[in-house]
């Protein structure tokens, strides 16, 4: 079996993704900072941010759809064409004066359904060029990169829009380049034959949706992947709320995302020694519960930055549960059924993610910072109980037994 050092679709697809995802960071700093820019209204700004979650949000599970059911590697090159095309127009509207709302608008709605399109349809793809026992490093390898780029995307794309609002655009217009070329280098097919459903898409999705229930596993990935997005986001909302409101500077309240994504990529690089070191249940296990310790013991310094620094422990625990977790749902899922599958999983980690500021903005606004924290350590609390309890966690085989 070939490491995934060897494995040259996995490289090319794992490097022209870097470059791809530290293009989107670039962006994603940049898009409020034009909105701002043009429309000196920091509302305009927010509320350009909410229709690109949003969007990103109905078109999850079409994308999941569309995954399973046109040609994979098509479906990334359009999805990469038509992003390229829209960040060079931007950047050559911005140049010229003529990036007005609406335009900006348009941008960050193709974006993120395109975006949104082509996470699903690469998750899917993993399984087509990846050894099933190296899934879990595979997915590890890919929470590095993304924590890596969420490092170094928003301090580059603040310098490019210092020396000129367009750089950043033109530099995530070239990003997709490279995606390009990485994906028309891979020579493997990323799907089998597609088989198409009977009934149009509605009865594809209703199948995907099916397969998610009727399956122990997925179902119990369901109720950990929900709560642990939920408390994760909501932790980060609530401890910048409480900086705030206790007078600490913008610059120091911003090292608390800074802490967390180093937590996450030191997690992402020990991920594969994590998941060697015993069986995928009992490492699940836990990770759920050292993550419900840490996050109730974070409720002590809610009004200091030393709160980051659990948040940063249960951020860095992340990587190795999802590489477990998304491995071996890879791994058992049909390769047809691929896109559906996790076009749900992730619509319902989304949603909890989405609800987690004003949950925690409604807690501490009306009894304590302290009880956001523990109320979404308790959050995870359910997923830990889950991972403990459920049947299709304690019945996970080895990776090779699988394969086989």
């Amino acid at each position: 079996m070939s490491s995934l050092g060897r494995n040259r679709e996995f490289n090319l697809l794992w490097t022209s993704q870097s470059l791809s995802d530290l293009g989107d960071a670039v962006a994603q700093l940049a898009m409020p900072l034009l909105v701002l820019a043009v429309t000196g209204s920091a509302v305009r700004a927010g509320l350009v941010g909410t229709v690109a979650q949003v969007a990103r949000l109905l078109s999850r599970l079409p994308g999941g759809v569309l995954a399973d059911r046109v040609n994979r590697r098509r479906a990334l090159l359009t999805c990469d064409a038509i992003r390229l095309i829209a960040f060079a127009g931007l950047a050559a509207a911005v140049a010229t004066g003529h990036a007005d709302l609406l335009v900006i608008v348009a941008v960050a709605v193709v974006d993120a359904v395109c975006g949104t399109m082509f996470q699903t349809t690469e998750h899917a793809a993993l399984r087509s060029i990846v050894d099933q026992s190296a899934l879990p490093d595979a997915v590890a390898r890919n929470e590095a990169r993304t924590y890596g780029t969420s490092l170094a995307g928003p301090p580059l794309g603040g310098i490019l829009f210092g020396l000129a609002p367009s750089l950043p655009f033109i530099g995530n217009a070239v990003s997709y380049l490279a995606s390009l070329a990485g994906i028309g280098l891979i020579r493997k097919p990323l799907q089998s034959e597609p088989e198409p459903t009977p009934g149009g898409h509605r009865a594809a999705l209703v199948e995907g949706v099916r397969f998610v229930f009727g399956n122990s596993f997925l179902r119990a990935v369901l109720t950990i992947a929900a709560p642990l997005n939920l408390a994760l986001n909501g932790t980060v909302f609530t401890i910048i709320v409480t900086l705030q409101r206790h007078g600490v500077s913008p610059g120091v309240i911003g090292l608390t995302e800074t802490i967390m994504a180093v937590g996450g990529l030191a997690g992402a690089l020990v991920a594969p020694m994590l998941q060697r070191s015993m069986p995928f249940p009992r490492l699940i296990r836990v990770i759920c519960w050292a993550a419900t310790a840490v996050l109730a013991i974070g409720s002590l310094f809610t009004g200091s930055l030393i709160a980051a620094i659990p948040l940063a422990l249960a951020v860095f625990l992340g990587p190795a549960c999802n590489a477990a977790l998304f491995g071996y749902q890879a791994a058992i899922t049909p390769d047809r059924l691929q896109g559906r599958v996790l076009s749900v999983i992730f619509m319902a980690a989304m949603s909890a993610s989405a609800a987690a500021p004003a949950l925690a903005g409604l807690i501490v606004a009306h009894v304590s910072s302290a009880a956001a924290m523990l109320f979404f350590a308790a959050s995870v609390s359910v997923a830990a109980l889950t991972a403990t309890f459920a049947s299709g966690i304690r019945t996970m085989r080895p990776l090779e037994e699988v394969a086989a």
